[in-house]
Order: C-alpha cells, then sequence, then structure tokens
C-alpha cells in the first residue's frame, strides 16, 4: 500500500501521519509533499524517517494507491489532475470539491457507500463542524427524519491552524502581562473574547463557514434537511463544540434520543446532568468519536430535541474521517 499525504507540514498533515499510525493502517511506502516552504522537512512515522518532497506538476504520484490531501483549495485544484492521472485516490480535506456533483462528500458513519462512485477518483472529506454534526444526526434521522436542524457552533483556535493557536497563548500571556495584543489570524483578539464570525460573510448574512453545515448536511444525508448555523470562534485550543436543535418529522423521547446515540457509530453518551457530566473541549481532544450530552426535548417544539456535542476537529473533524474513509474502501476491496 503506497500512501501520500499533501500538506505533511500542516496541522492535519501532521494529525494524518499519527492516525495511521494510531490505527495500524497498512503502509508499506510512505511520499510526504508540501510546499516550497516544507519542502525538506524531516518527519518521524513508525520509526523510519521521511522527507518532504516539493508538490510540482510531475509524475510523482505515479503507483501511489491513496492520497490524503490538505493543503487548501487551491493547491487541490491544481495538483489533483496530478495526483489522480495514475489510479490515486485522492481523499481531499479542503472545500475543493465538496459539492461537485461528480465528487462523493463522505462521512463513514453516514453514507460510507458513496465513496464507490468516484468518477474523478476524488473523495471530498466534510468541513469539520458538519462532520461532528452528521454523525450525530445520522443516530437521530434512523429513529425518525430529520426536517431542520439549528445549530450554533463553539470553535477552537485550532480550527484556524498551528499559527492561531500559537496566536492565542501569545495573547493570553500579552493581556497578563499588560502588553500590546497581537492580532493576525483572526478580524479581533480571541483571548478572553468570542468572535462570531468564522470564515467570510456571504450575501445572506451567514458566513462561509455556515453555508458549509447547510449544503453539505443535505448532500451527506441525501436528504431536503434544512440547516441554520451561527458560527463562533472561541478561545480554546483544540475540540469544537456545538449546540444542535433538531426537529423530527415524529416526536422522539429523551430517552429513545439517548439509546440511538449510546449505541451509535461513532457516538459516545456523555450525559448525567446530576454528577455534571457533559461533554467538554478541554477533556477530550484527541479522542476520536463525537461526543454527546445534555439530550433534552425542546420547549418550543413537541417534536423538537436539543442536545450539546464536542470532538476534535482536527482528529475526526478532519485526518481521522479521511483514514476511516481509506479504511471502508479496504475493507471493501475497492481501494487497491
Amino acid at each position: 500500500m503506497n500512501v501520500a499525504i499533501v500538506g505533511a507540514s500542516g496541522a492535519v498533515g501532521q494529525e494524518f501521519l499519527r492516525v495511521l499510525a494510531e490505527r495500524d493502517f497498512p503502509v508499506d511506502n510512505l511520499l510526504l509533499f508540501g510546499s516550497t516552504r516544507s519542502a525538506g522537512k524531516k518527519y518521524a512515522f513508525k520509526g523510519k524517517e521521511y522527507t518532504v518532497q516539493l508538490l510540482q506538476h510531475d509524475d510523482a504520484f505515479k503507483g501511489v494507491d491513496v492520497a490524503f490531501t490538505s493543503a487548501g483549495a487551491g493547491a487541490s485544484k491544481e495538483f489533483a489532475a496530478d495526483i489522480t492521472k495514475h489510479g490515486a485516490v485522492m481523499i481531499d480535506n479542503s472545500s475543493a470539491f465538496r459539492m461537485d456533483e461528480d465528487v462523493p462528500l463522505v462521512v463513514p458513519e453516514c453514507n460510507a457507500e458513496d465513496a464507490l462512485n468516484r468518477p474523478r477518483g476524488i473523495i471530498a472529506n466534510p468541513n469539520c463542524t458538519t462532520i461532528m454534526m452528521v454523525v450525530a444526526l445520522k443516530a437521530i434521522n434512523d429513529i425518525s427524519p430529520i426536517r431542520r436542524v439549528h445549530v450554533s457552533t463553539y470553535q477552537a483556535a485550532s480550527g484556524a491552524g498551528q499559527a492561531a493557536m500559537d496566536e492565542l497563548y501569545t495573547q493570553y500571556r500579552q493581556v497578563l502581562a499588560g502588553e500590546d495584543v497581537t492580532v493576525e489570524k483572526f478580524p479581533y483578539q480571541l483571548a478572553f473574547n468570542l468572535i462570531p464570525q468564522v470564515d467570510v460573510f456571504q450575501d445572506n448574512g451567514y458566513t462561509k463557514e455556515e453555508m458549509k453545515m447547510f449544503n453539505e448536511t443535505r448532500k451527506i444525508m441525501h436528504s431536503d434537511i434544512l440547516t441554520s448555523a451561527t458560527c463562533v470562534r472561541v478561545p480554546s485550543l483544540r475540540s469544537h463544540s456545538e449546540s444542535v436543535w433538531v426537529e423530527t418529522e415524529s416526536p422522539i423521547s429523551v430517552e429513545q434520543a439517548r439509546q440511538a446515540i449510546a449505541g451509535g457509530e461513532g457516538l459516545v453518551l456523555m450525559d448525567n446532568p446530576a454528577a455534571k457530566e457533559y461533554p467538554m473541549p478541554l477533556f477530550l481532544a484527541g479522542k476520536d468519536e463525537v461526543f454527546v450530552g445534555r439530550i433534552r426535548k425542546d420547549l418550543a417544539n413537541p417534536n423538537g430535541l436539543t442536545f450539546w456535542l464536542v470532538s476534535d476537529q482536527i482528529k475526526k473533524g478532519a485526518a481521522l474521517n479521511a483514514v476511516q474513509i481509506a479504511e471502508y474502501l479496504l475493507r471493501v476491496g475497492n481501494l487497491k
């Protein structure tokens, strides 16, 4: 099994290396690619050292079985033909192809079979906030189809990359030292603050991130489900949180929902308010699953439920989801 990682030096690229090792994914040969800034860097994987090659228009992907790409939408669009022309399956973590009709958008717990139909050799990884949410929605939807979703997200600094995490550390130190605060990665100071903007605003007043949740959820769930989102950047380091309201066709009891979440693929029920047990990002970084708690009836809608979820958006929201897609293709004999 010949595996390539494009964008190996980034936060998600590094997570790919960790996840592939953790899950003992069958890697016989590993190729790392990056920009001019990253080319020449060396990284260890399973006791061997690998050097990042410069990503360029050539035949470097000849013989590659699967390529995990996380170098941004621009790079994915520019190099997709080079990556796939010799038969490699490109599992792309950018927004480049997510809404293309001939590119499947896959969360294995929800629609793994979609990955089998990939006319261009490309499979898209959804946005991290969408991945987390639909894993939980799937369990509820299996009881009664979901009509509408309202969601507020609370997104950690790491969603904007390692430099954003570094800036948050710096800002906290600067504020406590009474120094001028460095603001480069976000529109405003994030330390001791919340910013109700993730990505750029669209003509309808929603941000691009919020519209991703609307569009991607429908494609993944093969449904006309309506999702209205408000995405907020919060001063935590890693793992996103979401407060979710769902309206189903038929009423679902809290106990039914708890049982569905407890038995749902990729989910962990963490819901004991009496003992103050509920998911929190501080304690769930590095975990594989989506953790769900605070499940209760929606007081404003007899067919509504509301719940809270947390998941590591670099892991399940990016690298792990992509590796799980590859694992599924291997399992059904569709990768090599």
